[in-house]
């Protein structure tokens, strides 16, 4: 039968520390003793522990002493505390140092079990956060910015300092580019790991409705406002808020959020007091701010409150050299995800996706692995199953010598023209492809003129 958890008691009385353990025992608990604190914190440098039973009175050491230093060693473990000699003073200083509880001797015979039942259960509980927690810093650390490109691994190093601070970050870079992976990274290795991560697209909204997205409204503040709504603000509370694709806000919601970020205050709709928050803002853009300053479209003052650091997030046509490994774990990724089995990874197929220009960048590079997963027969992943506008690479302008001096702006344009005409003129598959969202795709064809 499994034990219910791991106890250490730390206690010089030979006869009650027996007493407990057999009476912990009898309780399914796996036990061990220490007579000393001495014994006993070498016992919890090397037991798997989850609560410890420790004695006031020691003989080398005073057990309120050992608080700090079991808290230090074994963060989760939770220490209850017992005496013969209880005192209100010795009660408060071991809550203070952290303890969990503090028991009289005499008293413990009908306290201790319920009392050791609650610490389990609250080591057991901040045991399993933390491996969740755990998880996630796995999942978006920045050990999971694939590539070891000099563009990419300069935006990571500046990443991972600013990490450490509160400094608002300005991500800047292509759509596809992977801004909000970035973000999330800075995120889990800053202090407010164990806080939330909120992320809004200011895009995907009108004006008005992300206002009440971002700070939240109060009961009747309008038609349709039958109950308070909690604000992304508020969602983020001791956390961070990633505000991607700031550059399409609204003006005059841009007036709002610089109040809120340089006071730390806001008014919901329909109030009439501020709410006060502690947020770490990471705000995105694929647009350059300065353009949008000058064109009056963006405010100057939130420019430079966000953009105290600003990072560069590298196109995928400028890091060329991370192509393989990024299209070896989606190709993985994908395999496992549709449960197909491909073991190896024609050279051609690198070949042709390293010589591809990716106006969609990383999103776009996982789009074609996708899809080419999907169509590939056999266990060796071919370079006819990558998409036309890949396959046909050797004729887009990017490798034309004739092109050789064009901007990347009339190659973009050349390129979203030859999609449109593959797809019949379809702009939500000419998306897909792209992978660019369809309102920023409808922005670059009226940009360029297209048809």
């Amino acid at each position: 039968m499994r034990t219910k958890g791991n106890i250490l008691i730390i206690d010089d009385e030979y006869d009650l520390r027996r007493l407990l353990i057999r009476l912990l025992e009898l309780e399914n608990y796996h036990v061990l003793g220490a007579a000393d604190g001495r014994s006993g914190m070498k016992m919890l440098a090397e037991e798997d522990i989850d609560v410890v039973l420790c004695d006031v009175m020691l003989g080398d050491v005073n057990g309120l002493d050992l608080i700090p230093k079991i808290k230090t060693a074994k963060p989760l473990v939770e220490t209850i505390m017992i005496t013969a000699f209880g005192t209100i003073e010795d009660g408060v200083r071991a809550i203070k140092e952290g303890a969990f509880d503090y028991i009289t001797k005499g008293d413990e015979d009908n306290q201790i079990i319920p009392v050791i039942e609650r610490a389990l259960h609250k080591v057991q509980m901040a045991t399993k956060i933390d491996r969740l927690e755990s998880q996630l810093r796995e999942k978006f650390g920045f050990d999971n910015l694939l590539g070891k490109s000099r563009r990419l691994q300069d935006a990571i190093a500046i990443a991972r300092k600013v990490a450490e601070t509160d400094t608002p970050v300005l991500l800047m870079g292509e759509t596809g580019t992977g801004k909000e992976i970035f973000a999330q990274a800075i995120h889990y290795a800053s202090a407010r790991k164990h806080k939330p991560f909120v992320a809004v697209n200011c895009s995907a909204f009108a004006s008005n409705l992300l206002e009440s997205e971002m700070f939240g409204y109060k009961a009747g503040a309008f038609t349709g406002a039958d109950k308070n709504k909690k604000g992304l603000f508020e969602e983020a509370d001791d956390g961070t808020l990633f505000l991607d694709e700031i550059g399409e806000m609204n003006i005059d919601l841009q007036a709002k959020l610089l109040r809120a970020l340089e006071t730390n205050t806001f008014i919901k709709a329909g109030d009439t007091k501020a709410t006060e928050v502690d947020v770490r803002i990471i705000a995105a853009t694929n647009r350059t701010l300065e353009n949008e300053i000058r064109d009056g479209n963006f405010r100057e003052d939130l420019y430079y409150r966000i953009g105290v650091m600003k990072i560069e997030i590298p196109a995928l046509r400028e890091r060329r050299e991370d192509i393989p490994v990024l299209a070896q774990h989606f190709v993985q990724h994908y395999a496992n995800k549709l449960n197909r089995s491909i073991e190896t990874i024609e050279s051609d197929f690198i070949n042709r996706l390293k010589a591809y220009h990716f106006p969609g960048n990383i999103r776009e590079l996982r789009n074609i692995i996708e899809r080419s997963v999907i169509l590939n027969n056999g266990k060796t992943l071919q370079a006819d199953s990558l998409p036309q506008e890949v396959t046909l690479n050797t004729k887009s302008p990017a490798l034309d010598p004739a092109n050789a001096t064009a901007t990347l702006s009339e190659l973009e344009k050349q390129h979203i023209q030859r999609v449109l005409e593959t797809c019949g003129g379809n702009k939500t598959r000419a998306a897909e492809i792209l992978g660019i969202g369809a309102a920023t795709l409808y922005r670059k064809i009226e940009s360029y003129g297209l048809k």
